[in-house]
């Protein structure tokens, strides 16, 4: 049987579709396939997004403060399949925000901004709550993601590790 022309366009309207409605996950391809993070849902399992990695590549999520009405940007880098934090930034102390520095953290000053390095604690996943007035964004792998586009407002969401170590 011969395939008509009109049976490309058909699959990428459908495809289209279901990107939209949110049926289809966010997907980065690579050609290393064997570690990657991932967001799912934190009750359901449901996966959300997954993005290929290689050792100590780092990866960023960054949130506007509901008190302070600033951002905060907390970078990680993966290490052992473990998510190790780097840095993170922001620009007032108060509620919510770390006050204390623990054993090996340094607390530093780059223009306006505040700077806290120097954990030494590893963790196999981070949860977090997607802003429902501010977003809260992903940077990983060159690329900016919206969680409440891909997760949608108020999601519970949790960001780990997968694959085979090469």
């Amino acid at each position: 049987m011969k395939l008509r022309w009109w049976y490309g366009i058909a699959v990428n309207l459908i495809l289209a579709a279901l990107v939209v409605t949110g049926a289809a996950v966010y997907t980065v391809h690579s050609r290393s396939k064997n570690q990657f993070l991932e967001i799912r849902d934190t009750n359901s399992g449901k996966l959300y997004g997954k993005w290929p990695f290689k050792e100590a590549d780092e990866f960023a999520v960054e949130f506007i403060h509901s008190v302070h009405q600033s951002p905060v940007r907390e970078n990680f880098k993966i290490e052992d399949k473990m998510i190790q934090p780097m840095t993170v930034r922001f620009s007032s102390f108060g509620a919510g925000m770390q006050s204390e520095l623990e054993e090996g953290q340094v607390l530093s000053r780059e223009g306006d901004d505040l700077l806290i390095s120097g954990f030494v604690s590893s963790f196999r996943e981070l949860n977090y709550i997607v802003g429902t007035v501010s977003d809260h964004v992903l940077f990983i792998n060159g690329n900016m993601v919206s969680l409440q586009e891909l997760c949608g407002k108020n999601a519970h969401i949790t960001i780990r590790t997968g694959g085979k170590k090469k």
